[in-house]
């Protein structure tokens, strides 16, 4: 018989860590100091030092958070009242799973059905209590994670490329992503997945007459001004309704929520991650320049680069930066600081530099600081590792042969990574 559930919330803005829209007196950017070297994530801007938690957690967090929020994605308003809807349930993968589609719905006060996420979670069929899950966005829809019949077919419009027409989804996409989803794997090792198209909140283009930023502008305005919200913050807020959703799921562990994310889906990963602490472990895979990768690296995509091909993702005030990196305030080390002190795993290729991989490795251990600071323990290796080597400790890293891709190999060490490194 189809379960079908509503689950109505009043209000989660008490129970978010993520602030509303911020208002900072920050110096404008040609009034900030250069500097080559990578700030300290643990000297305030002001250059006090941070000796304490309590002091990261009172003051330097905080301050981080509006500093990358004031200069790099932007800020996004507080969490909205929703509701969620289980639409359907299936079996799939042999019996041995449960397929789930919930349709989440939101929006700002007056738009508040504008807004809607559509979740497709998979659960291990027998569950002897609430499985720990992985969520992540997708880039071209739920329906090529695995080819299902019933899965809903997205009306939205999506980058062409195979199993799409005209920049719509068609028939032909069912499944096609299934090779880099791990999903036997989880089920198989008892994880939940979790994921929905990142359209859904944003559509990766370079307009704003779309999706739900476009909710939220006041009369007469046309795109985000210069502090607010880019694309890569809103998918990182998406991710974080989607967690309202999934702490009510009976089949779901509330308490062992692990983000994931490949490329500029992993740049969100580590932003929802470092924001929303009900995330319990963090990956970043293969992320990059405005991710995991110095800002101010001379390898790879660079910031002037990124956001030449892709302004959307971040906010206004970023492109100040373009060809003055050396003023940031901050560097990627210290997004990967605000994790602490939840584990946090790096994944890269050999064959993909334009991520910068050993510039990767560099953020990882200039956040170990932090991570000692709160009682936890840092990179177990002083030297980029090996490929096919993981380093499975709170500050864990993984680099393979190959390329820019998502793969059954990086599901594995996902996996194992979460196994020792999620909360028990």
């Amino acid at each position: 018989m189809l379960a079908i559930r509503t689950i109505l919330f009043l209000s989660l803005i008490m129970t978010m860590l993520t602030p509303a829209i911020v208002r900072a007196d920050f110096p404008d950017v040609d009034q900030l100091s250069d500097r080559a070297d990578l700030p300290d994530p643990l000297v305030m801007l002001d250059g006090t030092p941070v000796r304490t938690a309590g002091e990261w957690r009172e003051k330097r967090r905080p301050e981080l958070i509006k500093l990358f929020e004031w200069y790099m994605y932007g800020a996004a308003p507080a969490a909205p009242k929703f509701t969620a809807h289980v639409d359907s349930e299936h079996e799939v993968l042999g019996g041995k799973a449960r397929m789930k589609q919930v349709t989440i719905t939101f929006g700002p006060a007056g738009h508040e059905s504008d807004g809607q996420i559509h979740l497709l979670l998979f659960v291990p069929a027998v569950q002897k209590k609430p499985a720990p899950v992985l969520l992540g966005l997708n880039f071209r829809g739920n329906h090529m994670v695995i080819a299902h019949p019933a899965i809903r077919l997205p009306t939205l419009w999506m980058p062409n490329g195979p199993g799409m027409e005209n920049n719509r989804a068609t028939e032909a996409g069912r499944g096609l992503e299934a090779p880099h989803w791990g999903l036997d794997q989880a089920i198989d090792r008892g994880y939940a997945v979790a994921t929905f198209y990142h359209g859904d909140v944003k559509l990766d283009k370079p307009t704003w007459d779309d999706g739900v930023p476009a909710l939220y502008f006041q009369s007469g305005q046309s795109a985000p001004g210069d502090h607010e919200w880019g694309t890569i913050a809103a998918w990182a807020w998406g991710l974080s309704r989607t967690v309202d959703y999934l702490v009510s799921d009976p089949d779901i562990d509330g308490k062992r929520i692990a983000v994931f994310g490949h490329s500029r889906n992993g740049k969100t990963a580590l932003l929802a991650g470092a924001l929303d602490e009900r995330f319990a472990l963090v990956i970043p895979s293969q992320a990059g320049c405005g991710g995991t990768s110095p800002s101010r690296g001379t390898v790879g995509e660079s910031v002037e680069r990124i956001n030449t091909a892709f302004p959307h993702w971040f906010n206004a005030t970023f492109k100040k930066f373009s060809r003055a990196t050396s003023k940031l305030p901050f560097d990627q080390h210290c997004l990967i600081a605000l994790v602490a002190p939840r584990p946090v795993l790096l994944t890269n290729a050999t064959g993909d530099q334009w991520a910068n991989p050993s510039g990767q490795f560099e953020m990882l251990k200039a956040a170990e600081p932090v991570f000692k600071l709160l009682g936890a323990e840092g990179c177990g290796a002083g030297t980029l590792p090996p490929e096919n080597e993981l380093v499975n400790t709170h500050l864990g890293y993984f680099i393979r042969p190959g390329k820019h891709d998502m793969s059954q190999v990086e599901w594995k060490q996902w996996l194992d990574f979460a196994d020792k490194q999620l909360p028990k």
